[in-house]
């Protein structure tokens, strides 16, 4: 009833928190979904402000051009009001544009909207060129000589480049360091090159590990395809966060360490009651051998006595036999709970003589028939293993009600001795095959239910060895084996 109160609370205990995690890992998926959404929608403002960055360069460019266009009519056409007026127009679009109009031979023809130092005549390799780097000169022709306009970005422009940069860094930043924890990694469109990632371990996105953790985010959730600047494709791959995976698995873990106090208990309070069952076996087998003492030696004294009787020969003779075996089941008693000796025996002749001896002092309507192969040896106490024979030979001829056959069958391979006892009795369900060798469990309508506990102790725990219910059929018969060590 305990155990059975103990795991009603604790199913009732998961049940609520497995409905709490439910409802977490519920929050949780939204909050992803939400975030995979605000990731698409970002993505596509970054390629709306690249496309918009492109069509201002574009027409800063074509201003350029234009501009170049208008200086060569100006040149090659006589002096016109319309042309003055045209270049004017084309020189006020690109007054902030800082530009440079050198030769072939690079000497500086011209310049607009910036700082050149003192007396500086040519286009070097000093810092202007590295100023106008960026973008390649327009070279145009005049009445046979080449000139190059070299030109920079403009104030609006390097701004919004500036913009677009910042906005596609912390566009990548917010991704890959999320406030949902989502484990997430951005690759370029093959799928080889990682261009940033967040809340995963690095060794994850080794070359080695890359392809086997990008498939496992794959199947969690379908990639993002999204569009950087400069038409550059990449993906944005991601999974569940660390906090749904661990919420998944806490149940589990947590009925796991359940069972394991659960078991630990269990294990702790059998081991408990065999211990006190030893304590029990122990003291009364010491107490039955201490008791046994004093009426064997009376019984010595009285047998010599009734010796010096020439005509109680005889009969001293059995009550001498008798009170030696008297001695042997003392000799037994005394043994429970220490670790007996073992010795090299003839299986043989250890059990021919105890079921001789125990066939003469049964019912005649009892057949023994024994099937023994010579020199067969194994280690074992010779009182205490007959004590098992007697016990299990006892008990099938009560189950036989003192009529029916006993067949011991002795065989051996090359590790193991194995002798079968089967009877003629009544049989065994097979759902008691275990219960039966449990102290106090016993079928009869009178018994202690000891001997079939005592035989499977002295085998198990003395001798090494395992018994066991081989076969059984209701109303036609038992076969105990028992299985020992070969010498």
């Amino acid at each position: 009833m305990l155990l059975a109160v103990g795991f009603l609370v604790i199913m009732l205990f998961l049940l609520q928190l497995n409905s709490m995690i439910t409802t977490l890992k519920q929050e949780e998926q939204r909050k992803v979904k939400l975030w995979a959404q605000s990731v698409v929608r970002k993505a596509e403002l970054v390629a709306k402000t690249d496309e918009f960055f492109a069509k201002v360069t574009a027409e800063e460019k074509s201003r350029l051009e234009k501009f170049v266009t208008a200086s060569k009519k100006l040149i090659n056409q006589p002096l016109n009001s319309n042309i003055n007026n045209e270049y004017q127009k084309y020189l006020n679009e690109i007054e902030t544009i800082p530009i440079i109009i050198t030769d072939e031979q690079n000497r500086i023809q011209n310049y607009q909207h910036i700082d050149i130092p003192q007396g500086k005549e040519f286009m070097d390799s000093s810092s202007l060129f590295s100023r106008f780097y960026y973008n390649k000169p327009l070279e145009y022709e005049t009445f046979g000589m080449r000139f190059r306009l070299y030109y920079m970005e403009s104030e609006m422009y390097s701004d919004l480049r500036k913009v677009l940069n910042n906005f596609i860094e912390s566009f990548l930043t917010e991704v890959t360091q999320n406030s949902v924890f989502v484990p997430v990694i951005i690759t370029d469109s093959t799928r080889h090159k990682v261009i940033g990632y967040g809340n995963i371990d690095k060794t994850q996105i080794n070359d080695a590990n890359l392809k086997k953790t990008l498939e496992q985010m794959e199947s969690a959730n379908s990639p993002i395809p999204i569009l950087l600047p400069e038409n550059h494709k990449a993906i944005i791959f991601y999974e569940k966060s660390s906090f749904v995976t661990a919420l998944q698995y806490y149940p589990m873990i947590y009925i796991g360490i359940t069972l394991l106090f659960v078991f630990i208990g269990f294990w702790l309070f059998r081991t408990m009651k065999r211990s006190e069952q030893d304590t029990i076996w122990v003291s009364m087998s010491k107490e039955t051998a201490h008791q046994l003492g004093t009426p064997i030696s009376s019984l010595n004294a009285w047998i010599a006595y009734l010796a010096e009787d020439e005509s109680n020969k005889s009969v001293c003779e059995e009550l001498e036999k008798d009170v030696n075996r008297l001695t042997i089941i003392t000799q037994r008693f005394s043994k429970i709970g220490s670790m007996p000796v073992l010795e090299r025996q003839n299986m043989a002749s250890v059990i021919e003589e105890a079921v001789t001896y125990l066939a003469n002092r049964s019912s005649k309507k009892v057949k023994f028939e024994i099937n023994l192969q010579n020199d067969i040896y194994a280690c074992l106490n010779k009182h205490l293993f007959e004590w098992t024979l007697e016990n299990l030979c006892k008990n099938a001829i009560d189950a036989m009600s003192g009529v029916g056959s006993i067949t011991l069958d002795l065989t051996t391979d090359q590790r193991n001795v194995y002798l079968d006892i089967t009877d003629t009795g009544k049989g065994i369900a097979k759902r008691d095959f275990k219960k039966i060798f449990q102290p106090g469990f016993t079928t009869k309508s009178r018994g202690w239910g000891l001997g079939l506990s005592l035989a499977k102790r002295i085998i198990k725990d003395y001798h090494c060895g395992r018994i066991f219910v081989k076969q059984s059929q209701q109303n036609k018969g038992t076969t105990f084996r028992i299985v020992l060590k070969k010498a």
